[in-house]
């Protein structure tokens, strides 16, 4: 292995040991010190890495996105020795957008959980199976891959508890869960215990065969009642996601804390906790201004001035 190869190994341990997956980058980096090897360089130079990331046949975005890893990694290096150089930032223009998320309605939700309830498989688990996971995303917020990844173990049906384990950023956290969520997921372990009586995965969720359900099987079972609801149109993309349930989520959430008359701003970090984030900021994001939300926002500002606006 080279000296770059060594520090790349080096560079991305100390990455995963600070709890950060590093999924892209450790694909991305190694493809880049082949073709710094491949050039017979020893360093890193802004033209090497320019003509990396801006390899043709590649979007201005995902441009952007190898440069701005390259980037990085040439700053580790320029620790170590000068001769590595820095490109700089800004080269090539990234942006990235907020998509306007679908808000689901509560009959959306419904007609969807009603809807994959009445799938057609050979043992009837899948109806079961999927309409209780899109139920828990939306009454959760949780990611669909912490949903997907839970075990058994980890659904305390007792205390009506989840834990989640090594989530986003490398975090657990329990999520509790309102007691008739809990009697949904109770009804569905009994009935997937009565078709699989021996489960071969560890997963709470799982497939007629048996194994874990993964995202994919989730979108192709879902693409399919979002279009048939009207939810989405027949191309693959637009319209409402599964993510965007966690965006409802997050907007009811504070809906019922206006109507409630909770100080919303002390409560927020709670939201960001309950949602698995790390900063209070990353939960703006999910929080839309929607029109019951601006109409209850406003009201709770006239009374602070006594009914009058300043």
């Amino acid at each position: 292995m080279t000296t770059l190869g060594h520090h790349l190994d080096d560079y991305l341990k100390l990455h995963r040991q600070l709890g950060f997956k590093f999924q892209r980058p450790s694909l991305q980096l190694p493809q880049f010190v082949r073709f710094v090897e491949q050039e017979r360089a020893s360093y890193v130079t802004v033209e090497l890495a320019l003509r990396w990331a801006a390899k043709p046949g590649i979007s201005i975005t995902r441009r952007a996105v190898r440069l701005c890893m390259v980037r990085k990694f040439a700053k580790y290096l320029n620790a170590f020795d000068a001769r590595n150089e820095i490109p700089p930032q800004r080269i090539f223009p990234y942006e990235s957008p907020r998509r306007t998320p679908y808000l689901y309605r509560d009959k959306d939700v419904l007609c969807l959980i009603n809807t994959a309830r009445n799938i057609d498989s050979p043992k009837g688990l899948d109806g079961s199976t999927y309409s209780t996971i899109f139920g828990l995303l939306a009454v959760t917020g949780m990611r669909i891959g912490e949903a997907l990844n839970l075990e058994c173990k980890d659904v305390d049906l007792d205390q009506n508890v989840l834990t989640l384990r090594q989530t986003k950023g490398n975090k657990s956290r329990l999520v509790p869960l309102h007691h008739s969520t809990g009697q949904v997921l109770r009804r569905y372990a009994r009935f997937r215990d009565r078709i699989l009586p021996q489960l071969s995965s560890a997963t709470f969720f799982v497939s007629e065969q048996g194994m874990r359900v993964t995202p994919n099987m989730v979108y192709c079972r879902y693409y399919p009642i979002a279009r048939l609801l009207g939810l989405r149109g027949p191309a693959a993309s637009g319209n409402a996601r599964i993510h965007d349930l966690r965006h409802r989520f997050a907007i009811s959430t504070l809906q019922k804390w206006y109507k409630s008359r909770i100080n919303v701003d002390q409560r927020l970090p709670e939201l960001a906790t309950y949602l698995g984030h790390v900063h209070v900021r990353d939960t703006y994001w999910y929080l839309s201004a929607t029109p019951e939300l601006l109409k209850l926002a406003t009201a709770r500002l006239q009374r602070r001035k006594g009914g009058r606006f300043p």
